[in-house]
Protein backbone atom coordinates (compact mmCIF):
# COMPACT_ATOMS: atom_id res chain seq x y z
CA UNK A 1 0.00 0.00 0.00
CA UNK A 2 1.37 3.72 -0.80
CA UNK A 3 0.50 6.62 0.98
CA UNK A 4 1.56 9.72 -0.15
CA UNK A 5 0.76 13.42 1.04
CA UNK A 6 -0.53 15.39 -2.14
CA UNK A 7 -1.18 18.65 -0.57
CA UNK A 8 -1.57 20.67 2.98
CA UNK A 9 -5.31 22.67 2.33
CA UNK A 10 -5.82 26.00 3.97
CA UNK A 11 -9.46 27.35 4.24
CA UNK A 12 -9.94 31.26 3.85
CA UNK A 13 -13.33 33.02 3.57
CA UNK A 14 -11.21 33.68 -0.30
CA UNK A 15 -9.36 31.13 -1.57
CA UNK A 16 -7.65 33.14 -4.33
CA UNK A 17 -7.03 36.06 -2.11
CA UNK A 18 -4.67 33.62 0.38
CA UNK A 19 -3.13 31.75 -2.80
CA UNK A 20 -2.48 35.07 -4.35
CA UNK A 21 -0.72 36.17 -1.08
CA UNK A 22 1.10 32.59 -1.44
CA UNK A 23 1.79 32.54 -4.97
CA UNK A 24 3.89 35.92 -4.43
CA UNK A 25 5.64 34.49 -1.30
CA UNK A 26 6.55 31.33 -2.76
CA UNK A 27 6.76 31.95 -6.25
CA UNK A 28 4.75 29.01 -6.84
CA UNK A 29 2.34 28.53 -10.03
CA UNK A 30 -1.45 27.13 -9.81
CA UNK A 31 -1.97 23.51 -10.52
CA UNK A 32 -5.59 24.46 -10.51
CA UNK A 33 -7.55 26.98 -9.69
CA UNK A 34 -11.27 28.02 -9.77
CA UNK A 35 -13.60 30.20 -8.00
CA UNK A 36 -13.75 28.31 -4.58
CA UNK A 37 -10.33 26.41 -4.86
CA UNK A 38 -6.05 27.11 -5.83
CA UNK A 39 -3.64 24.16 -5.95
CA UNK A 40 -0.64 25.94 -6.00
CA UNK A 41 2.04 23.26 -7.53
CA UNK A 42 5.68 22.74 -5.40
CA UNK A 43 8.44 24.11 -7.80
CA UNK A 44 10.26 20.49 -6.82
CA UNK A 45 7.21 18.04 -7.20
CA UNK A 46 6.67 18.08 -3.56
CA UNK A 47 3.17 18.28 -1.67
CA UNK A 48 0.88 20.93 -3.34
CA UNK A 49 -0.67 23.69 -1.05
CA UNK A 50 -4.37 24.13 -1.51
CA UNK A 51 -6.80 26.79 -0.55
CA UNK A 52 -10.55 26.24 -0.30
CA UNK A 53 -13.25 28.97 0.18
CA UNK A 54 -15.19 28.58 3.42
CA UNK A 55 -18.02 30.96 4.24
CA UNK A 56 -18.28 30.34 8.11
CA UNK A 57 -14.21 31.16 8.26
CA UNK A 58 -13.13 32.19 11.55
CA UNK A 59 -9.13 33.79 11.33
CA UNK A 60 -7.41 31.91 14.72
CA UNK A 61 -5.97 34.32 16.84
CA UNK A 62 -2.53 33.38 18.05
CA UNK A 63 -1.05 33.15 20.47
CA UNK A 64 -4.48 32.11 21.83
CA UNK A 65 -6.25 32.65 24.66
CA UNK A 66 -9.20 31.83 27.07
CA UNK A 67 -11.91 31.44 24.26
CA UNK A 68 -10.08 32.70 21.10
CA UNK A 69 -9.90 30.99 18.09
CA UNK A 70 -7.11 28.82 18.02
CA UNK A 71 -4.79 27.93 15.08
CA UNK A 72 -5.58 24.47 14.15
CA UNK A 73 -2.15 23.95 11.72
CA UNK A 74 0.63 26.47 10.66
CA UNK A 75 3.30 26.27 7.85
CA UNK A 76 7.23 26.32 8.78
CA UNK A 77 9.38 27.84 5.75
CA UNK A 78 13.07 27.56 5.66
CA UNK A 79 14.90 30.23 4.68
CA UNK A 80 18.32 31.43 3.99
CA UNK A 81 17.77 35.15 5.61
CA UNK A 82 15.60 35.87 8.23
CA UNK A 83 15.04 39.43 8.03
CA UNK A 84 15.30 39.55 3.70
CA UNK A 85 12.40 36.86 3.95
CA UNK A 86 10.50 38.53 6.46
CA UNK A 87 10.62 42.04 4.33
CA UNK A 88 9.50 39.57 1.47
CA UNK A 89 6.48 38.35 3.70
CA UNK A 90 5.65 41.93 4.49
CA UNK A 91 5.83 43.25 1.29
CA UNK A 92 2.99 40.62 -0.29
CA UNK A 93 0.85 41.16 2.88
CA UNK A 94 1.94 39.49 5.87
CA UNK A 95 2.19 40.84 9.02
CA UNK A 96 4.53 40.57 11.71
CA UNK A 97 3.17 38.86 15.04
CA UNK A 98 3.49 40.57 18.04
CA UNK A 99 4.55 37.63 19.93
CA UNK A 100 7.97 36.05 19.24
CA UNK A 101 8.75 32.68 20.89
CA UNK A 102 12.27 32.00 20.11
CA UNK A 103 15.33 32.97 18.50
CA UNK A 104 16.05 31.68 14.55
CA UNK A 105 12.32 31.78 13.76
CA UNK A 106 9.86 34.73 12.68
CA UNK A 107 5.87 34.30 12.97
CA UNK A 108 3.93 36.03 10.51
CA UNK A 109 0.23 35.78 10.20
CA UNK A 110 -1.18 35.46 6.38
CA UNK A 111 -4.10 37.71 5.19
CA UNK A 112 -6.66 35.09 6.45
CA UNK A 113 -4.86 35.35 10.17
CA UNK A 114 -2.97 31.85 9.08
CA UNK A 115 0.44 31.81 11.31
CA UNK A 116 3.29 30.86 9.50
CA UNK A 117 7.39 30.18 10.54
CA UNK A 118 10.14 31.77 8.81
CA UNK A 119 13.35 29.89 10.31
CA UNK A 120 16.59 29.62 9.61
CA UNK A 121 18.81 26.34 10.82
Amino acid sequence: MKLQLSATVLDSPDARVLAGFYRRLLGWEAKFEDDDWVMLRAPDGGASLSFQTEPRYVRPVWPAGEGDPPMMMHLDIHVDDLAAAGAHAVEHGAELAAFQPQEGVRVYLDPAGHPFCLFVD
